[in-house]
Order: C-alpha cells, then sequence, then structure tokens
C-alpha cells in the first residue's frame, strides 16, 4: 500500500511540475498572431496581411465578426457608430516578460495607440507589441475586440466577460473625452494614465474614494470637466475596482504611454519657460523704448 501512494505522489508531483511548462510552451517571445475583420474582401485581406508582413498560411489567424463587436460596444456607442461590418485588422507580436505593451496604427481615425495600450493593460493582456490597420480609415473602436481574443487563443490566457467589457468601455471613455473642445486626445490619455497611477498609490474602497481620485487627477492633469463627465468617468473606474484590478501590474504595462506624456510635460514646461523668456524681454525693451520716448 506504501508503495502505491508513494507512486501516485509522484506521479502528482511529476504533473505538477511539468503540466505548467507544456502550457507555458504553446506560446513564446516572437509568436504572432493576426486578426482580420470578417467583412474584409480577398483582395482586402490579402492587403492587409501584405501590410503586417506576414502569409496568411503560415501565421495563426482569427476572424472577428460584426456580431462580437456589438457585443462588447452595445452599451456604450449606438449601431450606427458600431455599423454592420467588421473591418479593423491586428498583428500581435508576443515580447519578452517585462517588456510591457506597445502600439502603432494605420488608417485608424477615433481611437489613439495610447488608448489601445491603456485599454489593453487594464483586460490583463501583457508584454506584447500590437499594430492596428484598416484598408481604409475607420474608427477603430472595434478593433479591442479582435486583439484580446487573438491575446487568449495565442497565449492560452482567459481574460473574464467583466474586463473585456470594462476595457470596451474605457476605449470609448477616453475617445469620446478626447473629441471634446478644450481636452483633446493627449489630455484624455494623460488624465486615465494618471488616474490609474493614483490608484496604484492609494487603492479606493468606495466610490467615494474614486471620485476624489478622478476629481484631483483632473486638477494634476489641469483638465476642466463637466460633472456629467466626471460621473461617467467615476462610474468606469468604480467598476475597475469592483474587479480587484492590479494597479501596479496595469502601470507597468503602459511605460511607452508614461514616456510619451513625460515628453509632453517637459515639452510644455519648455515651452511655458521660453514664454516667459520671451515676455521678459519684451517687457525690458518695451520699458527702454518708452524711457526714450518720454525724453522727447
Amino acid at each position: 500500500m506504501k508503495k502505491i501512494l508513494m507512486l501516485a505522489l509522484t506521479a502528482f508531483m511529476a504533473i505538477s511540475i511539468f503540466g505548467p511548462v507544456r502550457a507555458l510552451a504553446d506560446s513564446a517571445p516572437g509568436d504572432v498572431i493576426v486578426t482580420l475583420g470578417a467583412n474584409l474582401t480577398a483582395d482586402q485581406r490579402q492587403a492587409m496581411l501584405n501590410e503586417m508582413g506576414v502569409s496568411g498560411s503560415q501565421v495563426q489567424t482569427v476572424t472577428v465578426t460584426n456580431s462580437e463587436e456589438h457585443k462588447y460596444l452595445d452599451k456604450y456607442l449606438s449601431p450606427s457608430q458600431i455599423g454592420t461590418r467588421a473591418i479593423s485588422s491586428s498583428k500581435i507580436t508576443l515580447g519578452k516578460q517585462g517588456s510591457g505593451l506597445t502600439a502603432s496604427t494605420h488608417n485608424i481615425t477615433y481611437v489613439t495607440k495610447d488608448m489601445y495600450i491603456n485599454a489593453l493593460a487594464t483586460a490583463g493582456v501583457k508584454d506584447a507589441d500590437v499594430y492596428v490597420t484598416a484598408p481604409f480609415p475607420v474608427s477603430g473602436t472595434a478593433a479591442l475586440t479582435g486583439i484580446i481574443k487573438a491575446y487568449e487563443a495565442k497565449t492560452g490566457t482567459t481574460i473574464p466577460e467583466a474586463k473585456k467589457q470594462v476595457a470596451n468601455e474605457e476605449v470609448v471613455t477616453t475617445a469620446e473625452l478626447g473629441n471634446q473642445k478644450g481636452v483633446g486626445k493627449d489630455k484624455a490619455t494623460q488624465l486615465v494614465t494618471t488616474i490609474k497611477d493614483n490608484l496604484a498609490k492609494n487603492t479606493p474602497q468606495s466610490r467615494a474614494d474614486v471620485e476624489k481620485v478622478v476629481r484631483n487627477s483632473a486638477q494634476q492633469v489641469g483638465v476642466q470637466l463637466s460633472d456629467a463627465d466626471i460621473q461617467k468617468l467615476v462610474d468606469l473606474f468604480d467598476k475597475m475596482r469592483t474587479l480587484n484590478i492590479n494597479w501596479n501590474q496595469v502601470g507597468s504595462q503602459m511605460q511607452q504611454v508614461k514616456d510619451k506624456l513625460t515628453q509632453l510635460t517637459n515639452s510644455t514646461q519648455a515651452g511655458g519657460f521660453l514664454n516667459q523668456v520671451f515676455t521678459a524681454i519684451g517687457d525690458f525693451f518695451s520699458s527702454i523704448f518708452h524711457a526714450i520716448a518720454s525724453l522727447f
């Protein structure tokens, strides 16, 4: 009996040790997976593959349908905004552990690459380079659905439906905020990123805590928001609070966005300093001119 128990224990330990290794071996840094809109024509599909530099017969592809787009966007966009065709496509290249998320876009008019990075990090996508494209200009709001679907297929990761929903809501909310006069896409992204950073520093325990973080972050970024916009952001991040998102992990995936925002901040500060210098020089020469004029 002892011998049987020892054999069983040895088998269990072998499965425990080697099982995860086989699972992880299904994907590796450098692996590529492509998403293609289901309503692309044959010529458009080939054009997308050519643009991405891949061969359809040699790379894993995932098809994204319009019904899948509606599944994740109907709560946040009107049917006319989503449309009736799945067009946007993407290429996802897995990176090394700790490399973070990077993104670039082509023919995407509404959602920026930084918005994709932010939302993907929220969903739990890690260490990947994403390229989002279309054969003609499209909003890009539906692309996130395909990227997450492809990431799951390639890595074997299962992302909870609630996280997929909130990530899509984040993309739409940030894009809508960025289209407002006086805000802009860069400021909208900076605000969302700042909110996440502040949530990582002080984990909120209630909706009131979330609202405080949102208002403080808006003030920190220098964005004037209406009460309706404040509440929309509070609704979004309060949902995230209930999902127990690891904000430190999210932040580590968004270095590309943070670097860009740091550059923008430094540029703004430098511009403000130069404006002060030029203003001072102008005032100096103006005072000299008036002093000379007073002599005559």
